[in-house]
């Protein structure tokens, strides 16, 4: 099924589309997808005000065009089915996902993967903040699943996050695996300051700048300690899956150590932080 955003319909307001799942419009006529309800402002309104919609949506696949960056909640909770998105998206793209697949080819905002139980994001650009963190007052953050994202986040990747996988081909913002209970971050850029602050297990993997940019360093807290240098078993299995699963793998990545600082030590002390050397 194919829904196309009308251009100019969403200038300032933004609308929040939670029903656009695999899970709600699947089995659903085009006329049945028209009259369902989404929220900009206090208003109810109808899909069929802000998109065009054709197509069958009973084998769960969803392609969704245009500049959707004010379209908040696609693929929120979605347990099957597959969303591609032709362009930027909103807010909590993906939150408290628990199956299926969602692919962004643009941007997307902050919250992607917010909470999350299973299943796969891939955005083929730049996100916002606290991609598979949690909410405000929340204690959990992503609990399961993979997030990739091609180009550079912002703060609180992963926060208290506490399993599952997330990627970041650029750099981030501060706050890395803040509060992180378990699970694994990759950054294959520079993180912000602060990475690992509080954290109690898992794993950051930072590999740093491009050989031909000028060397920028990785500031840890002085709460995390030097272990040793080593080569992790692991890495290759992980490196294989990403370059299998479509993600670029910078080159040098494959060779080189890393290593290797336990912390925090104001928590258990059980994380790790991986940073990468030639």
């Amino acid at each position: 099924m194919s829904l196309k955003l009308r251009a100019k319909t969403i200038e300032q307001i933004p609308v929040e589309a939670d029903c656009i799942t695999p899970d709600k419009l699947s089995g659903l006529s085009v006329a049945e997808v028209e009259r369902l309800q989404v929220l900009q402002g206090n208003q109810h309104l109808a899909l069929a005000e802000f998109f065009d919609v054709s197509g069958d949506g009973s084998d769960g696949d969803i392609v969704v065009e245009g500049d959707c960056a004010k379209v908040k909640l696609i693929g929120s909770r979605m347990s099957q089915g597959c969303i591609t998105v032709h362009g930027d998206i909103g807010m909590h793209a993906g939150a408290e996902m628990r199956s299926g697949r969602l692919e962004v080819f643009g941007n997307a905002s902050d919250w992607v993967g917010a909470e999350m139980k299973g299943g796969h994001i891939h955005v083929h650009g730049d996100a916002g903040h606290l991609v598979g963190g949690t909410y405000r007052g929340g204690n959990r953050g992503m609990t399961g699943g993979v997030i990739l994202i091609d180009g550079n986040a912002k703060n609180e990747v992963g926060c208290v996050m506490r399993r599952g996988l997330i990627v970041i081909g650029g750099d981030t913002g501060d706050f890395v695996g803040a509060e992180m209970l378990a699970g694994s971050v990759f950054v294959f850029g520079v993180p912000g300051i602060r990475s690992g602050a509080g954290m109690k297990r898992g794993t950051i993997a930072v590999f740093g700048e491009e050989p031909d940019e000028p060397k920028r360093l990785v500031e840890l807290l002085p709460t995390f300690f030097y272990d040793c240098e080593y080569q992790p078993p692991f890495m290759k299995l992980y490196l294989n899956q990403l370059a299998d699963w479509g993600f670029s793998i910078p080159g040098q990545a494959r060779s080189g150590s890393f290593r290797r600082y336990s912390g925090d030590l104001v928590e258990l002390g059980k994380g790790e932080i991986l940073v990468w050397q030639e």
